[in-house]
């Protein structure tokens, strides 16, 4: 039996009773780990990054593991490392935080490169290699990262080939009056995840995330999509255009958001709504621009026509 489509709509409705007030952002990050893509969470210490990890592997019942990101951090304090053991007369592999279903990786622009490009394998191919030897993640397998924004100390940032590899960037921004007034004044947010139920199953979750590839996308649409993906490598708004990995994972977050809309098809709307968050972070804007990436991904999204 398919899944009920009120299972979708229950996940954020219980996500948004944690992370008051961001009942737009939290349906975005939901569409991006239905489309199997990792997700970066870029904002200002406190308000509510760590919590919304947290509150989205409770509702999905899935294992869960938080790495807090460090200067220090070592590529086998988070892949795992072979120890010798005296009473088997071999090397036995201990698995690191990285073979969860959800990986948290908090403030994951505060390590070193060589930790940062630990996790490249883990996200595009879900297995990683030690010792030789290639052990496959569970399925799923997400990465949840936060980071704190670039000019505060202690932060290195991304490399692009890292970047990348996430579907998707939100910032969640300070609340507005009335959530934080309701922080204010209700249940400790620390105490009420603990009680958060699953509010589906993992085979229900998969079901969901097998059906996205067959919500349709007709020939205009894809038109539309290559239309925008030629436009940043025409040398007019970026210094480097997107990937063809870029154009696919786009197309993939489309479709959740028509499933989680509860149509079959993909609309122009699903593109034009997840274009920034879902390239922005991949953009370069030439310098004469003057413009952040976010604001150079809104004026290409403005100046590209319907076909």
């Amino acid at each position: 039996m398919p899944p009920s489509s009120s299972s979708l709509s229950g996940l954020v409705d219980q996500v948004s009773t944690i992370v008051v007030g961001k009942r737009e952002q939290v349906t975005l990050a939901v569409i991006c780990l239905l489309a199997s893509g990792h997700l970066l969470i870029e904002d200002v210490p406190g308000v509510g990054k760590t919590t919304l990890s947290h509150a989205l592997a409770r509702s999905l019942g899935l294992q869960f593991a938080r790495v807090q990101f460090t200067s220090d951090l070592l590529p086998s304090d988070l892949i795992g490392v072979s120890v010798y053991e005296r009473q088997q007369d071999r090397f036995v592999f201990h698995p690191g935080p990285v073979f969860s279903q959800v990986l948290l990786a908090d403030e994951i622009n505060r390590a070193g490169p060589r930790t940062q490009s630990a996790l490249l394998e883990a996200m595009e191919e879900r297995q990683v290699s030690v010792d030789g030897v290639t052990r496959a993640l569970p399925s799923p397998f997400f990465v949840i990262a936060t980071q704190n924004p670039g000019e505060q100390l202690g932060t290195h940032p991304l490399p692009e080939s890292q970047l990348d590899r996430f579907a998707m960037r939100l910032s969640l921004g300070y609340p507005a009056p009335a959530a934080e007034r309701a922080l204010l004044a209700g249940e400790d947010r620390r105490e009420a995840l603990q009680h958060l139920p699953p509010v589906m199953s993992l085979s229900e979750w998969q079901q969901w995330q097998a059906r996205v590839h067959d919500v349709h996308v007709s020939g205009s649409l894809l038109d539309y999509l290559q239309a925008l993906l030629a436009a940043t490598r025409d040398g007019q708004w970026c210094a480097q255009g997107l990937s063809p990995r870029a154009g696919l994972s786009l197309l993939r977050l489309a479709r959740a958001r028509a499933l989680v809309s509860g149509r079959g098809h993909v609309s122009p709307e699903d593109i034009q709504q997840l274009w920034v968050p879902a390239v922005a972070h991949r953009l370069t804007p030439l310098p004469r621009s003057g413009r952040s990436a976010t604001a150079q991904a809104r004026a290409l999204l403005e100046a590209v026509p319907l076909p």
